[in-house]
């Protein structure tokens, strides 16, 4: 069979290797040309929970979107073939481990309550045994799946004679048998493995050779099932690719940007953004060395906004990184910022909430805390970014306008984002520029918050001949303490006003971007990452004779009152649907607001897995086609 796009559920226990599995293949299928995306999707357990990879490979185009049924389904335990069987599209594939046919439901002590009742009913109402090796002659012999049984134990017992290893230490190579049974199924050559291999084990030679011995083993046992899935040949037309988290390009793009200080406290989807700063913290190019760059963990968020802030007013392109309990521990500091005018930066990756609620799943119901959370009225940004390639000018942006106009900003992405690996056009670096505002330069008397200009020119910390100082409290031009009515209606709207500069200075592609018909049936408004699926979505369907535009919102505040009315009163109102990872489609309730607009209807999801590409589909239809003004979406495991 070859296809020009294929999907895939990639799962095992965490900790198994799930991660590397991804890491490598699709390393191996950008090097030879294939679009990726790849959402990771895991619990909050360091090992044994069940942790899995949902995979789209395309020959003709960069993926957008996810989807189910999905083509291959590979499962290194028995708890992925229970949980996902129900998962894989008619004349699908599912590669599992020999070593799990005899297990069943009732046996596997990290399936959570609720999901084996789920699991159970499914089986129950198919008429199967709830056993791995149930499950698989039902997909056989009603699904037309074809079967691909690999003997994990074997293949590793012949690598550990072969390199005489600790059969203790053979479950690390687990996710070997993975990916070299993938390779064969979607018959990747030899070559572009071997490359992906020597790429993610740089330096380690060892590991690359006992991973290629896994290959050929698997080779060996699978070689009737090579190209089983076999993939088209790519015609994508781009010569390189930049293959990378959102996490990934988020950092490389502040330090594109000038960053050189960066604060966090390690807290899930945020901290593999510090983590990779910390490895590149002092990087060379042609022209030589660019930092060095700081990257400070903290005791804790309080601390991580304070840091940020004083590396800020000593001069330092400053910025901190956090999820949604993070960024309510620095609320207080992000307050004073916006009170003493301080450029810095708030990298914000939603998570399931409220409290700790779903660490390691997606949202978008941070929205009004990134805008309002906060005592008092003062200037902040709020930016949000659709893809890899949106995060990495959202980012670059988002520096320029904390320094020119002295506001914190703050970054808004979603865990979809930042754990998703994703092939993606290389930023054009050309087109970058770093605007770091005005500095005065003089000395003697010097009025920090000169009330002659909306954005007073800033002098840093320590700046020769010039004396500053910086107060909780309301206070005059100088920055001394003062709580006279005048002085504080001139700084109170000073500081406010700035919003209206920034909402002018910033240009519409910027604030927003129109993807679809110019004379629509309907209109889709959204940001974040249901970018991709809603684009994907309006295609689907205007196939089906309905002509839609997607109106994907980048900066949400100042919100852009002007140009979201005008794009939505296009249609009728009960055909503007907001799309959102929320209860509220919080979003309907920002343009009501801000336009004084209603919007007619939404489409929600909220389990903490992303929206898919059929299940939206099917929820637009019920919207515009049936009428319906609220649809909650709940497929995914």
């Amino acid at each position: 069979m070859v296809l020009e796009e294929a999907s895939a559920i990639i799962g095992g226990p965490q900790g198994a290797g799930v991660e590397t599995s991804i890491a490598i293949l699709a390393r191996a299928l950008a090097r030879v040309g294939y679009g990726v995306l790849a959402d990771r999707e895991y619990y909050s357990n360091i090992t044994g929970r069940h942790s899995y990879i949902h995979l789209k490979v395309s020959a003709t185009r960069l993926p957008r979107s996810l989807s189910y049924p999905v083509d291959l389904l590979v499962a290194m335990d028995a708890e992925t073939v229970l949980t996902h069987f129900t998962d894989l599209t008619k004349g699908g594939v599912a590669i599992y481990d020999k070593g799990s046919l005899g297990k069943h439901l009732e046996e596997i002590p990290s399936v959570e309550d609720a999901t084996k009742a789920r699991v159970r009913r499914a089986c129950e109402e198919r008429g199967v045994e709830c056993s791995v090796g149930g499950v698989l002659k039902y997909l056989e012999r009603e699904v037309g799946v074809k079967l691909v049984e690999v003997d994990f134990g074997r293949v590793l017992k012949s690598l550990a004679e072969t390199f005489k290893l600790d059969p203790r230490q053979l479950s690390r190579y687990a996710s070997g048998v993975v990916i070299s049974s993938v390779a064969v199924v979607l018959d990747i050559r030899e070559g572009a493995l071997s490359y992906a291999l020597g790429a993610y084990f740089k330096g380690r030679e060892g590991l690359v050779q006992q991973n290629m011995r896994i290959y050929r083993l698997v080779s060996s046992e699978l070689g009737s099932y090579r190209g089983l899935l076999k993939l088209g040949k790519p015609s994508i037309g781009l010569d390189k690719v930049l293959l990378a988290t959102g996490n990934d390009v988020v950092a490389m793009a502040k330090v594109v940007a000038g960053v050189r200080y960066q604060s966090y406290y390690p807290i899930t989807p945020a901290a593999d953004e510090s983590l990779l700063l910390e490895k590149y913290s002092y990087v060379e190019d042609e022209e030589g060395p660019i930092g060095p760059l700081v990257v400070m963990q903290t005791e804790d968020e309080i601390a991580a906004i304070a840091s940020a802030i004083g590396a800020s007013l000593a001069g330092a392109r400053s910025s901190t990184s956090t999820s949604g309990p993070g960024f309510d521990l620095m609320v207080e500091g992000i307050s004073f910022a916006g009170a003493n005018e301080v450029p810095v930066v708030i990298t914000y990756y939603q998570r399931g909430g409220p409290s700790t609620g779903q660490p390691t799943r997606g949202s978008q119901s941070d929205l009004m805390n990134a805008i309002f959370a906060a005592h008092g009225e003062f200037a902040r940004v709020v930016l949000a970014s659709g893809d890899h390639l949106e995060a990495f000018y959202d980012t670059v942006l988002a520096f320029n306008i904390a320094e020119r106009f002295q506001v914190p900003v703050i970054h808004l992405l979603d865990k979809f984002l930042a754990n998703s690996l994703a092939t993606t056009p290389i930023p054009d670096i050309d087109t970058v520029s770093i605007d770091r505002g005005e500095v005065f330069r003089g000395s003697g008397s010097y009025r920090r918050f000169d009330l002659s200009k909306v954005v007073s020119p800033r002098a840093y910390l320590g700046a020769e001949g010039v004396v500053m100082w910086y107060t909780g409290d309301e206070h005059d031009e100088y920055g001394h303490i003062c709580e006279d009515p005048e002085v504080r209606v001139a700084m109170y709207s000073k500081r406010v006003e700035k919003l209206k500069l920034v909402e002018e200075s910033i240009p519409r592609e910027r604030k927003v971007g129109v993807y679809g018909d110019g004379a629509p049936d309907y209109v889709i408004v959204g940001w974040g990452f249901t970018k991709g699926v809603a684009i994907d979505a309006i295609e689907v369907l205007e196939k089906r004779g309905l002509r839609g535009r997607y109106l994907n919102l980048r900066l949400l505040w100042p919100f852009p009152a002007r140009e979201v009315a005008e794009e939505i009163s296009k249609v009728p109102r009960e055909r503007v649907v907001v799309v959102e990872h929320s209860y509220g489609a919080n979003v309907s309730s920002l343009i009501a607001m801000t336009t004084g607009l209603a919007v007619g209807s939404s489409i929600v999801k909220f389990t903490g897995r992303p929206i898919t590409l059929g299940e939206l589909v099917e929820a637009l239809e019920r919207v515009i086609v049936g009428g319906e003004r609220r649809v909650v979406l709940s497929y995914g495991a």
